[in-house]
């Protein structure tokens, strides 16, 4: 029972945004990357309280009334992967590293000009750094103390594949995508060249109710292109879209699901490219749809970060309230780039990376810049949250930097509206996407 024989269960696991600026730094930096795996991960972990167990099938006593008392964590208890962060990071931080406040998987050792870090998701490891003897130290440390095993060069990691060259680091899901494609049947299907139709918008009640068993289907689809939106921003906008229907899905939205699909058929192998050269500076690009939803009237926000020519965060999601114009919506958006763009240099000082402040931010709404320059409250502005006008404080905090964009240069409407493909396309570039297979896709 909760509360009573067994207290917190919450175990931190790096966030998808943190490997990807990890990533993208060590493209910049030249830095070496490895990966790590623990063996029987849960079994390390020291239980605080105490834990009885049945006797197992198999164990002959003569009392079957006597139990087992367990005196480390075992897989199957909630709390074993606690116990086990918990010991992980008790025996990296005697060893000399720091845990980041803003990402508690992320561990950093720096010894003058030697860098070492290691993020953690679960009991994958990726350790990087630029001094490979370091490396090799701390992986001989953890095999004595955790049984690792060392899978060599960084390739595979949570289902990423990860391919590095002269160049810079390119970040794909492509078995990934052919197993979702050949899941649901379409390896054979007609590729499409977007992944929503630009002519029309979902709503809730368009379409005919899906059975029991076709909204199950539409569900786990749904789910697994959520995970794959962690290395293809281009269907970001139509999965948002889509995932806001699986209470009560429709033909229609399956249809549309399917639409998706027919497009990854067309561009299974895109990927993200982190360049080996460039300057580790932040800049945004801040874009909101006022009123988009045909069913809640809510806006959506849509925002992008690069460091330097790499895309390390994006995100495409509807507004909690309803925004009386749209340059309410603009500035709605603008708080939430804003507070990634915080988190973002937390996690940069963090890695002790000197990069220029302020951070730029586009908008392409000169109200919603004016709003947040001028503190000056008037009938569009006097019923805003409070939390919205964090954009002023980071402003004349030197934190970011307000600049003006061209709406045809809003690279964020890529996360806020369907498009049409010439626009699409054009924007798909700007994400410094790019696929290495199209010769044996059929591409050029």
């Amino acid at each position: 029972m909760e509360g009573l024989d067994y207290l917190d269960t919450f175990s931190p696991v790096a966030k998808l945004t943190t490997v990807l600026l990890l990533l993208a730094l060590a493209s910049l930096n030249q830095w070496h990357l490895r990966q790590l795996d623990v063996n029987n991960a849960f079994l390390h972990g020291e239980l605080d309280e105490e834990v009885y167990m049945q006797i197992p099938p198999g164990l002959s006593v003569d009392n079957p009334q006597l139990v087992c008392r367990l005196q480390r964590s075992l897989y199957g208890l909630k709390q074993a992967s606690r116990q086990w962060f918990t010991k992980l990071s008790s025996f990296l931080c005697s060893h000399g590293f720091q845990q980041s406040n803003a990402d508690h998987s992320l561990f950093l050792r720096f010894n003058g000009d030697i860098t070492t870090i290691l993020l953690v998701y679960v009991d994958d490891i990726i350790l990087t750094g630029n001094n490979m003897a370091e490396i090799q130290t701390i992986t001989i440390l953890l095999d004595r103390e955790f049984k690792v095993k060392d899978l060599g060069d960084l390739k595979f990691f949570l289902g990423l594949e990860i391919a590095r060259t002269s160049k810079g680091i390119h970040l794909c899901q492509r078995k990934y995508t052919l197993d979702l494609l050949s899941d649901s049947w379409m390896l054979g299907c007609k590729p499409n060249s977007t992944p929503m139709d630009y002519s029309t918008k979902l709503q809730a009640n368009s379409g005919n109710l899906l059975s029991a068993d076709s909204s199950s289907t539409y569900r786990r689809l749904i789910g697994k292109l959520i995970y794959l939106t962690n290395t293809r921003p281009d269907i970001t906008y139509a999965v948002q879209q889509l995932s806001q229907y699986m209470a009560a899905p429709t033909d229609t939205h399956l249809q549309a699901a399917f639409r998706v699909l027919r497009y990854l058929k067309g561009t299974p192998g895109s990927r993200l490219f982190f360049p080996a050269t460039g300057t580790p500076q932040l800049r945004a690009f801040s874009d909101s749809d006022w009123a988009g939803c045909k069913d809640s009237r809510k806006s959506t926000t849509g925002y992008l970060v690069y460091l330097g020519s790499s895309l390390v965060s994006w995100q495409s999601k509807k507004q909690s309230t309803v925004s009386r114009s749209s340059s309410e919506a603009e500035y709605r958006a603008l708080a939430s780039t804003t507070c990634e763009l915080q988190w973002l240099t937390f996690l940069l000082h963090d890695f002790r990376v000197i990069f220029t402040q302020p951070s730029a931010l586009y908008c392409d709404n000169q109200s919603a810049i004016q709003i947040a320059t001028n503190p000056v409250f008037h009938e569009r502005t006097k019923h805003i949250e409070i939390d919205c006008h964090l954009v002023r404080q980071k402003l004349h905090s030197g934190l970011i930097k307000l600049l003006p964009v061209a709406s045809s240069l809003q690279l964020a409407d890529i996360f806020t509206k369907p498009l049409t493909p010439a626009v699409f396309h054009h924007l798909c570039t700007k994400l410094g996407m790019m696929n290495i297979h199209s010769q044996l896709e059929g591409g050029s």
